[in-house]
């Protein structure tokens, strides 16, 4: 993390002290990697063959080895010191002993603990004191960056791109990505832009629209393609309106102190933002109404332009309005993609050129959402391509777009299949349903056979595996049933639409 210049308290910047005269006996190729810069949270000494009950982890150990005259185990002692989590172990010489033991250099290399010589002339106290007044100075250091971070995102916030400037502004300076993804789960501000990879971006994108999914606040850590980032909710519960995202694994107190007022700040500005498209939505509801008068006029004068003719109208009843609203209008701004969008007591209606008609079926992959689609009309019948959009939304259970081409191409009947219609139909073939019920008959897929092969009893006999004089008894017997005369064609056609109406 970029915050700061100074050095943050570690056992080498101990050792670079000149004051102290520190000296690392360790062989540098015999420690781990970072042994030497890890955070270091304090130094401690003792003389106990076991000091361990009394010490945290990440500290520096001072002694002066009495402990080894009275026959202690320097390889368990050093085993003992690495197990808690000890980083460095310092050991004054010219006080019971001339030098550092060669029993005590050989289980500190064994072990890849840091071992560093403390002169006579140093006290133990001298380099606990350096320590301290080096946390202070960090810790006075990051409250520092974190007022003159707070002061600099403040006056990105007042420019007239203020949040995107924000989110710069904070990537600035934590020296990491910072990213901005809106309701909709769409990435639209970060810098620096390409300093991740595009496939790293897509991954953190479907993580972040699973976040928005849950509606669940968060400040969660997760790894994409071995990256890490946080992820920062922006909204309520329930009500998010965004995800701020940052290539870092942690954040101390400082930082997060900056990144909360930043989710602070992004908050009120998209608060404003859902405030001005409230109003556009509600004056985008009034052109609807006299769009579907079939005058596009007073639309025009208002918006200036409307998407060209022929025009497809689309109907949506469970979009997240707000969320397909920013995506209609960050398509426009990205890809100059002319559209209308409006909310009505029937749903969500949009308006496209028929030439981008496929971003309907974009839309409704990536919301998880049905949409009725009309064919290509002109702004004079834009009433009649509502009514399309209506009609194929009502033939769509599942996510997708029902055209309403396809929808009247299957068939009228599909159509007039209301619950009514249904009631109707279930009622008038009870007697014939409760007849092969009560005897195990088979009138009704005698007749279904009868029809699909236009009532030639020929071919449907032979279809159902009987004599066609046995079909023709069946079909008399189910007409008395029913009471209708089966020798004439409204009759059939009558029975026909019964017999698809009516569930099975």
């Amino acid at each position: 993390m970029n915050a700061d210049v100074t050095e943050v308290p570690t056992l080498r910047a101990l050792l670079r002290r000149r004051d102290l005269g520190l000296r690392l006996v360790s062989a540098d190729e015999l420690l781990p990697d970072a042994a030497l810069d890890r955070p270091l949270r304090w130094v401690h000494s003792s003389d106990l063959a076991d000091p361990t009950p009394f010490l945290a982890e990440d500290l520096a150990l001072l002694t002066t080895g009495t402990q080894f005259d009275r026959d202690s185990d320097i390889e368990v002692y050093v085993d003992r010191l690495a197990d808690r989590g000890v980083l460095g172990l310092g050991f004054g010489t010219e006080v019971h002993r001339p030098g550092v033991p060669d029993e005590l250099i050989e289980a500190c290399a064994r072990r890849g603990m840091p071992l560093f010589e403390v002169p006579y002339r140093t006290p133990f106290i001298a380099v606990a004191r350096a320590h301290s007044e080096a946390i202070a100075a960090q810790a006075y250091a990051r409250r520092s960056w974190a007022l003159d971070t707070q002061r600099a995102l403040a006056l990105a916030a007042l420019r007239p791109r203020g949040l995107d400037a924000t989110v710069a502004e904070l990537g600035r300076r934590l020296g990491v990505w910072a990213g901005m993804y809106d309701a909709s789960g769409a990435l639209v501000h970060a810098h620096p832009r390409d300093a991740v990879s595009a496939s790293v971006r897509a991954g953190l994108g479907d993580r972040v629209a699973e976040v928005l999914a849950r509606g669940l606040e968060t400040g969660q850590s997760l790894a994409v393609e071995e990256q890490t980032f946080m992820l920062f909710t922006v909204g309520r519960g329930g009500q998010l309106r965004g995800v701020i995202a940052l290539a870092i694994d942690a954040l101390d107190p400082e930082a997060r102190t900056v990144v909360t007022s930043v989710i602070a700040m992004a908050g009120l500005a998209l608060e404003q933002s859902e405030q001005l498209a409230r109003s556009r939505r509600r004056l985008h509801t009034q052109l609807l109404g006299s769009l579907l008068g079939d005058d596009p006029s007073l639309a025009r004068r208002v918006l200036g332009s409307l998407p060209p003719a022929p025009v497809i109208v689309a109907v949506t009843g469970d979009a997240p309005t707000g969320a397909l609203t920013d995506w209609w209008e960050r398509r426009r701004s990205e890809h100059g993609t002319a559209s209308f969008v409006a909310e009505s007591d029937e749903g969500l209606t949009m308006c496209v050129s028929a030439d981008d008609e496929a971003l309907l079926d974009e839309i409704a992959h990536r919301f998880g959402i049905r949409i009725g689609a009309s064919g290509p009309e002109s702004y004079g019948v834009f009433s009649r391509a509502h009514a399309q959009a209506l009609t194929a939304l009502r033939q769509k259970s599942d996510a997708g777009v029902s055209r309403y081409a396809d929808a009247v191409g299957s068939s009228i009947l599909s159509a007039l299949a209301t619950d009514e219609a249904r009631l109707v139909a279930e009622s008038r073939l009870a007697p014939l349903r409760d007849h092969d019920a009560r005897v195990g008959g088979d009138l009704e897929r005698t007749l279904r056979t009868w029809l699909e092969h236009d009532a030639k009893a020929e071919s449907a006999a032979v279809a159902l595996g009987v004599h066609r004089h046995t079909l023709r008894s069946r079909i008399a017997q189910a007409g008395m049933l029913l009471g209708i005369d089966l020798s004439s064609f409204p009759a059939r056609a009558e029975l026909w639409t019964l017999l698809q109406t009516a569930r099975d």
